[in-house]
């Protein structure tokens, strides 16, 4: 099938297959491996990675923390529930959000958000935060004015809760979402979606990998409300890719080169850090850059950095699903997919992985 069609990325899963909930533990999830030079299969556990990977290799992962962006409250003209994410703020300060209601909002108007059920309240934490909302543009965002106004990522930690992705069906938010929906190594907060494949990493496993001459690397790609959206045009040369704030440091193009002269391999840690350094690669020699990314990567595609790649399974018809596709090659990932729904994997974001080299 001509891997510009969408089509060419459809599946059909079993919603059963739909992880719902994390594994009991971090590396209790289970790791398909795919030999893209010998075509094989394999069936391991996230606990098998370090002994999977080499000395001098380098494992990059992606720093970026997910704000507790989802916000429930109501709409104090109407008492109505009203449901949205924090998207981020505009140059004034204001806050970008989207939302959903029964009704119609109005400019002026505002919303009433409590502290939500997941976080225990403090007595000296603001009772409410108010939502004045100022404009609506074309796409249907808001921009909002908050009351009490400070700093947004200390207001969502009171306010918000984690942004599980749609297919998660929950009325409320649970609290061990707080800590199992964000990597052990996020640091710098901007993202409304976890980079799914570092959850399964724990402090235990890159110690291992440590021990075995396996470095570590950081990058940072703020994954954003766009990871979302599906594609709805039939050919993905004529998708709009969503854009995401990245920075490659220069610490980790060091790293990369290091890698490079001993003839390790760069392992990116999900499509995130593919992303990153594939799009700072595309601008020319690999240099310390920080800035938008709307790069789409799809069949045919030649990487120049990454060489092998642990990610989750992905939805179909999907940008994500395209970009495995050209690293893993099609007929490999098309049985990959295939073995794992007969094996009964577990799939997105709180599911399972697969490491492909």
């Amino acid at each position: 099938m001509d891997p510009d069609l969408i089509d060419a990325y459809d599946y059909e899963l079993p919603a059963s297959r739909i992880a719902t909930t994390p594994a009991e533990r971090r590396d209790a999830a289970r790791l398909m491996t795919l030999d893209r030079a010998a075509q094989a299969i394999g069936h391991r556990t996230i606990r098998d990675l370090p002994g999977l990977l080499r000395a001098g290799d380098l494992l990059v992962v992606n720093e970026t923390r997910v704000l507790p962006a989802r916000l429930q409250g109501s709409r104090t003209a109407t008492g109505g529930k009203w449901e949205g994410l924090f998207l981020g703020t505009n140059h004034d300060g204001g806050w970008r959000i989207i939302g959903k209601t029964r009704g119609r909002l109005t400019a002026g108007e505002t919303i009433s958000i409590s502290v939500p059920a997941d976080r225990p309240s403090s007595p000296s934490d603001p009772a409410e935060l108010t939502l004045r909302l100022a404009a609506q543009n074309s796409d249907g965002e808001w921009t909002a004015i908050a009351d009490p106004a400070g700093d947004p990522v200390n207001l969502l930690e009171q306010f918000g809760s984690m942004p599980l992705p749609p297919y998660i069906h929950r009325d409320q938010p649970q609290a061990e979402d707080r800590d199992r929906y964000q990597t052990v190594f996020a640091r710098t907060p901007g993202a409304v979606a976890a980079p799914t494949a570092g959850l399964h990493l724990t402090p235990e496993l890159l110690e291992t990998c440590a021990r075995r001459g396996i470095d570590r690397a950081s990058v940072t790609l703020h994954v954003g409300l766009g990871t979302f959206r599906p594609v709805t045009a039939a050919r993905l040369s004529e998708h709009v890719m969503h854009s995401e704030w990245c920075e490659l440091p220069a610490a980790t193009v060091e790293a990369i080169t290091r890698t490079r002269d001993r003839g390790g391999r760069v392992v990116a840690v999900g499509t995130t850090v593919v992303r990153t350094l594939e799009s700072v690669a595309a601008r020319g020699p690999l240099d310390a850059w920080q800035g938008e990314t709307d790069l789409l990567i799809r069949p045919p595609y030649e990487f120049r950095v990454v060489d092998a790649l642990l990610t989750n399974f992905h939805l179909p018809r999907s940008t994500l699903l395209a970009l495995v596709y050209a690293f893993g090659g099609r007929e490999l990932i098309r049985r990959g997919y295939a073995a794992a729904i007969a094996h009964d994997y577990r799939f997105y974001s709180y599911g399972d992985a697969m490491l492909i080299q």
